[in-house]
């Protein structure tokens, strides 16, 4: 069984997600929106994409890559 893709061409492959913002984010649509799929083959991952492009590709990590990503490690 081969590795699922750690990204998606086009977020609208993930419908189910609800995608939010930072509270600390600024009306210029400058920031990363992030979501959690919770049913097809990237069930339990972090999916990240750009504001200014909700239908561009989003990136996928696992719950401890994400933490690592955000703590600086």
């Amino acid at each position: 069984m081969s590795a699922l893709p750690r990204n998606v061409t086009t977020s609208t492959e993930l419908p189910e997600v609800r995608w939010l913002r930072s509270s600390y984010s600024t009306g210029a649509n400058n920031c990363v929106e992030t979501g959690r799929p919770s049913a097809g083959p990237w069930a339990g991952l972090l999916a990240v994409r750009d504001s200014k492009d909700p239908d561009g590709p989003a990136l996928l990590f696992s719950p401890e890559s994400w933490a690592g990503f955000t703590a600086g490690f």
